[in-house]
């Protein structure tokens, strides 16, 4: 390790701990930190939390972690894509709290800027709200932990509902650029939950494709300052995976 830079995704991830929380940045395949999220499946950190927008697919990104049994709590805005996350959540192996995604999105970004709740109009009326969404089941089937209701307030004529932000023990994330002091670019959408996450956490790990110097980055460039990244680890080009290929009867993509 030389400052912020180490050696590998191993050593990077090597102090995160059972039971410990994490905000991961990626959309779908999109721009996920997939060589940090194999680093810790090759060691034995269990119990984790995670916040992303989604947990990845049967056998990439987070679906890895899932499949090992590794995982045992996710706030997400989407479910799709991976037959283990629903097994799991139906059987009551997995609790999962859904949110609306631009209500994750600002949550972790409140996290990193120190406002600690906000009011919003997303989820206003219906179980996001007024509580009983199903966060665990049972084995039998039977909902064993639901939602509590969250506070709503009027403002103007309008109701809004009281979202508190997301603080993580770590977060996890991939730019395609980064210098040696943090400093972030990613990749037209790649960027997606990047930003986020890697403010949400307390120690932040990135990923990047390429490693430089610092100012080889123009300033006005900048996604993320270094100010919010501890780590990172020089990766090499990502493994662009395809989420969900369709092919139509001509044979073209």
């Amino acid at each position: 390790m030389a400052g912020k830079v180490y050696e590998s995704a191993a050593a990077a991830v090597a102090d995160i701990g059972d039971g410990a929380t994490l905000a991961v940045g990626g959309f779908g395949l999109c721009g996920i930190p997939d060589a940090l999220i194999e680093a810790i499946s090759h060691g034995e950190t269990s119990n984790l939390e995670v916040f992303s927008n989604n947990c990845g697919v049967d056998d990439h990104g987070l679906g890895i972690l899932l499949s090992l049994g590794r995982i045992s709590r996710v706030t997400a805005s989407y479910v799709g894509e991976n037959k283990e996350f629903a097994r799991q959540y139906l059987a009551g192996e997995l609790e999962v709290e859904l949110t609306p995604q631009g209500t994750l999105a600002e949550r972790l970004r409140a996290g990193g800027t120190g406002i600690p709740a906000f009011f919003t109009p997303a989820g206003v009326g219906s179980p996001i709200a007024d509580g009983g969404m199903p966060w665990r089941y049972d084995a039998d089937g039977s909902v064993a932990i639901s939602s509590p209701p969250k506070e709503t307030r009027v403002f103007g004529s309008k109701r809004y509902v009281l979202e508190e932000a997301i603080n993580a023990d770590f977060a996890l994330v991939h730019a395609e650029i980064g210098d040696t002091e943090g400093n972030l670019v990613f990749d037209k959408t790649a960027m997606n939950f990047n930003p986020l996450a890697a403010m949400a956490g307390k120690i932040t790990i990135a990923q990047v494709e390429k490693l430089v110097e610092p100012g080889e980055i123009d300033p006005g460039a900048v996604h993320l300052p270094g100010v919010f990244v501890q780590r990172i680890v020089h990766t090499g080009p990502q493994d662009k995976r395809i989420e969900k290929r369709t092919v139509s009867a001509g044979g073209r993509a």
